[in-house]
């Protein structure tokens, strides 16, 4: 005993000095900063399980965040929400007045500040053992912390009250904020919803944990959703009962264990755990998904958006919970990174006049479903001729069979909601697509050499009968037509010098099929866009609006030249009229309207949506230009003549003012000046020939619009200075300048790829080139586009004041 009491007291009176001098590692002071790139840049908790600071995501933009500091993967937990990876030199520093302050490397910009409440001063800042980052006053009250202002994740002892959020990330990588949010409503329910739809939409809800009380009859709303130290999470009721989300018996062990409720860039809240001290290769592993089937339990309303895999996509359960995504037969991914963001089909669709239909296939897909997709509903029919119904009908892309009741539903793109499941053992999917690497010319022979012996057997026996019929029959043609072209010639000197196999209409079934030009769609160069409805289906019938001269030679120029192209990236000429004094076109109907109406009015487009349509208008000219047997200058390449499909694929339209190339031409030489004001290449104004650079320009000019959002023709703030000018030279004047942020300002996943924007600007500022001979082609346009080739720093673009 005489020995235990100084050995206890000597304990007691250092205990306190090891404490201190821990909690004094954690402790930030006001001043105290960290810059991005340095090394250490990050203050740790007690334990050295938690830091807070700068994250590296790629080599010049750190994540200001908080994150696990002994596991390799450095798995980040919460993040300043709302801002963009900071740039290499920015610095986060603690201030007595606004908290943690970040700024720019020259520190003339705040990108983010920890707002509070209350006009108590700063004293210090402390990073817990917890994973909490807090600020205290000088009475020991925290006035701030990370725990109240969450990202995508929960830690134990995490508590969130009425009104707060989780939303996930757009990807794995990408920490800009994503379309699923868990949060708990003022009603007291716990929710899991799908927000960011297209136009804004309400959100749709996909998970609740049903802790309302709509009348207060019980006092039993939910008011609290709380991760449990145990490490389990559940609803706190008003009157103290609990509603379990996971289940107590869900926990791990936490001396053992690290564990964190997360929502997943997919859209499924996890409850996952690590070990803490693992030796070998261990990782996350999932301990609860919810919802239990996301594939099956989330299910947008058509109009609304999609489901986790985007359109067309097969949402399939991986057994951690977490969907995975694939794509049908005949279709690829939109982006073959983010398998989420849904597939597109591989060739152009069925409405082609019964000219391919040997070259469609239908693939049987089972335990499959496309809900909300549904245009037709067949009772009562058999599998056989449910697929075979499908397989008929130009405007179906897919079917889906009830084995149980016999009913069949057909499907038409986009295809939402795609899931596969053991829960829909009772259903067969068909799903149709063109077999691409079957010739359809080698189909129409092998049919022709099957009936080849029965026509040389009619020919032989009917020879006589014929030869006589042909002299005869060929002398009363002959004579009909000279007759025939000198009076009707004489007649209708106005005609026009279509040469086309395609199909041609009246006057009368077009007036019939757009009841009367009731729905105007648009105006183009040449004429006005109006709606109809044809046996082909939804259509657009664009009418010339002058009767002849130069425009009888646009209308000439656009059923000849699109006629004979064809390419998924060009809209399809499906018929014409040319009667009288009419002339009509008739187009396939592209459902999401112009590209201008996507840019210009309503929410800004996702990055990967614009970059995608970057990439297929590049494509569309690069056919144009160089793989057509007639080399295209298109001539008029804007917004507002690049259509989108129900795939939201780019679609080049408005052949009016194109020019035509002969095999061996490389230029022409321009009897008018074509093309839009603002889009048209300086080639026009000069003596020189123009050539399909012209178009090189054009896409120049598109593409910054593209990447901006912003019309061509707009004035803007000259970056850091006081001036205006327009896009092109606005872009121009913020990119010299190192401004490339302030071109995606306020586009979070735009900034998160600033890399790929800078590739864009700068292939932009190349085509833009007052020498058509700098100017890159099309092709090489793409190459660049796509990161494949590297792209140097442009010269100065071409000014618009030049242009005159």
């Amino acid at each position: 005993m005489v020995f235990f009491l100084p050995s206890l007291l000597f304990s007691l009176l250092f205990v306190p000095f090891f404490v201190v001098l821990a909690q004094t590692n954690s402790i930030v002071r006001v001043g105290d900063s960290l810059t991005a790139g340095d090394q250490d840049a990050w203050w740790l908790s007690p334990t050295k399980d938690f830091a807070f600071g700068f994250q590296q995501v790629d080599n010049d933009h750190f994540l200001l965040a908080i994150w696990y500091f002994k596991l390799p993967e450095r798995t980040v937990v919460w993040n300043a929400i709302g801002t963009n990876p900071a740039p290499r030199g920015s610095k986060v520093e603690l201030t007595a007045d606004s908290g943690l302050v970040l700024t720019n490397p020259q520190g003339d910009q705040e990108l983010w500040i920890s707002e509070f409440e209350g006009t108590a001063a700063v004293r210090h800042g402390v990073m817990t053992a917890t994973g909490n980052f807090v600020l205290l006053d000088a009475n020991s009250t925290i006035i701030w912390e990370s725990f109240k202002h969450p990202t995508d994740t929960l830690l134990p002892s995490q508590i969130m009250e009425i009104g707060g959020m989780l939303s996930s990330r757009q990807s794995s990588r990408n920490f800009s904020v994503g379309r699923f949010q868990f949060g708990l409503l003022d009603d007291g329910n716990a929710v899991l919803k799908l927000i960011n739809l297209p136009n804004y939409s309400p959100s749709i809800t996909y998970y609740e944990s049903g802790t309302t009380d709509p009348f207060n009859e019980t006092n039993s709303a939910g008011y609290q959703v709380i991760f449990h130290a145990q490490g389990y999470l559940y609803v706190l009721r008003r009157n103290g009962n609990k509603s379990y989300i996971t289940r107590p018996e869900d926990a791990v062990s936490l001396s053992r264990y690290y564990l964190r409720a997360t929502l997943s860039f997919h859209g499924v809240l996890t409850l996952s755990y690590h070990p803490k001290n693992s030796t070998g290769d261990s990782s996350w592993k999932i301990k609860k998904a919810i919802p239990d089937d996301i594939c099956v339990d989330l299910v947008v309303p058509r109009g609304m958006g999609t489901g986790p895999c985007g359109y067309n996509g097969i949402c399939k359960l991986n057994n951690d919970g977490t969907p995975s995504c694939k794509c049908p037969p005949g279709y690829s991914f939109l982006h073959p990174i983010n398998k989420y963001s849904g597939c597109r089909p591989d060739s152009s669709q069925f409405c082609d006049g019964g000219r391919t239909r040997i070259a469609i296939e239908v693939a049987e897909l089972p335990q499959t479903d496309w809900p909300e997709s549904d245009y037709e509903y067949i009772e009562a029919c058999d599998v056989d001729e449910c697929k075979k119904k499908c397989l008929l009908d130009c405007h179906c892309a897919g079917a889906i069979y009830s084995y149980k009741d016999g009913n069949c539903w057909k499907k038409r793109l986009p295809l939402s909601n795609g899931r596969e499941s053991k829960q829909l053992n009772h259903l067969m999917a068909f799903v149709k697509f063109r077999n691409l690497t079957v010739s359809e010319s080698r189909l129409i022979l092998s049919r022709a050499q099957q009936n080849y012996l029965l026509l040389v057997v009619l020919m032989l026996l009917g020879a006589s009968i014929f030869v006589n019929f042909v002299v005869v029959a060929s002398a009363v043609y002959l004579g009909f037509l000279f007759y025939y072209n000198k009076f009707i010639g004489i007649c209708r000197h106005h005609a026009t010098s279509v040469k086309s196999t395609l199909r041609q209409f009246t006057y009368k079934e077009l007036t019939e099929a757009t009841n009367d030009f009731e729905e105007e769609l648009g105006r183009g160069s040449c004429g006005v866009v109006f709606r109809g409805e044809t046996e082909l289906g939804t259509v657009a019938v664009k009418v010339m609006d002058r009767l002849f001269g130069e425009n009888d030679k646009d209308f000439q120029a656009e059923v000849n030249i699109i006629g004979q192209t064809h390419h998924k990236n060009l809209v399809r000429l499906l018929g014409y009229c040319d009667e009288e004094k009419h002339r009509l076109l008739l187009y396939e109907f592209m459902s999401n309207g112009t590209l201008a109406s996507f840019l210009f009015e309503g929410p800004k487009p996702s990055w990967c949506q614009r970059a995608q349509i970057a990439f297929g208008i590049a494509r569309g000219l690069i056919y144009l230009h160089e793989e057509c047997s007639t080399q295209i200058i298109h001539c008029d390449i804007k917004p507002q003549n690049v259509l989108l499909d129900e795939c939201y694929n780019a679609r080049i339209s408005d052949f009016g003012l194109a020019k035509l190339l002969g095999l061996s031409q490389t230029h022409t030489y321009k009897t008018s000046i074509r093309g839009t004001k603002g889009y048209i290449a300086p080639d026009w104004f000069r003596s020189a020939p123009v050539s399909v650079k012209v178009d090189v320009y054009s896409f120049g000019v598109l593409l910054l619009e593209i990447v901006c959002c912003r019309r061509n023709d707009d004035v803007w703030k000259v970056c850091g200075e006081g001036g205006t000018e327009v896009l092109t030279e606005w872009a121009y004047e913020c990119y010299r300048d190192g401004r490339l942020q302030g071109l995606v300002e306020n586009d979070i996943e735009a900034m998160s790829e600033i890399k790929m924007v800078e590739r864009f600007v700068k292939v932009a500022f190349w085509c833009l080139q007052e020498d058509p001979f700098i100017r890159p082609t099309m092709k090489k346009v793409l190459l660049m586009l796509e990161g494949i080739l590297q792209v140097s720093p442009p010269p100065t673009p071409c000014s618009s004041t030049t242009i005159s």
